[in-house]
């Protein structure tokens, strides 16, 4: 069921998501070489309790996971696409760090996720990353009233597709309320026109994930959790929460 807030309730995710936003900034800058993942997932923890608010992963246990997530950081490395648990990995100069946090204040949830490289990286790891961001723009400009869901998801195509990207078959983004995951799936490919009407009031997470190879497959690790590349390929996670308003759309998860 697709549940539209109030402007109160968005208010109050907007609180949420600009916890988010910082402790996304402060695990960025901190994400250098020799830092492990551990001690990011520490670090936003920490910060979480000195903000009030409340994790939206820790112990999060969908029907396909194996165990509930045991972090409050998803941080996914190279090739891993998303779902990436937070281990004693240390991060080496090169590397793409996709980080993806959520946080929730009085029941009202906001999620966000961006690509960092570690250190100096290569030319072709920008353009993978900078183009997963502008996938996440485009679609963000099509949350308009008025326009379908299919028109969020054609915009998110176009970009990646453009670049000769793949995107994994299945995922993509999702309603946003008093859980972190409520209808509707907003799928990363469609059909303009098509599709769920946008109404003043809803509120999504939209999330283009992008694969360097041009490959859509993709494989569950052996955690349960941790989504990768077939091929080895490096990927790239973009996510925002925003509310379609009459204005247009607003970004929840802004700094």
């Amino acid at each position: 069921m697709v549940v539209l807030k109030s402007a109160a309730e968005l208010a109050t995710m907007r609180e949420a998501g600009r916890v988010v936003a910082q402790i996304l900034a402060a695990v960025s800058a901190a994400a250098k070489p020799d830092a492990t993942l551990l001690e990011l997932d520490d670090l936003a923890r920490e910060l979480l309790s000195e903000k009030g608010a409340k994790s939206s992963f820790l112990h999060y246990h969908p029907s396909f996971a194996p165990i509930p997530y045991p972090a409050v950081l998803c941080l996914s490395v190279n090739d891993a696409i998303v779902h990436g648990i937070p281990d004693a990995r240390r991060l080496e100069e090169g590397d793409l760090l996709s980080i993806d946090f959520g946080a929730h204040i009085d029941g009202y949830h906001g999620d966000s996720a961006v690509t960092v490289g570690i250190g100096p990286i290569d030319e072709a790891a920008q353009r993978l990353s900078d183009v997963g961001r502008q996938a996440l723009e485009a679609g963000i400009a099509a949350a308009v009233p008025g326009n379908r869901l299919g028109d969020i998801s054609y915009a998110v195509q176009s970009v990646c597709r453009a670049a000769k990207y793949g995107m994994p078959t299945g995922y993509g983004g999702h309603g946003v309320g008093t859980a972190m995951h409520e209808d509707p799936h907003v799928p990363n490919e469609g059909r303009p026109g098509r599709g769920l009407t946008l109404r003043p009031g809803l509120a999504l997470a939209i999330e283009p994930m992008v694969v360097e190879s041009g490959s859509d497959r993709h494989r569950l690790q052996r955690d349960g959790w941790t989504v990768s590349t077939v091929d080895g390929s490096r990927a790239a996670h973009w996510e925002h929460t925003i509310a379609v308003t009459d204005d247009g759309p607003v970004i929840l998860t802004a700094p």
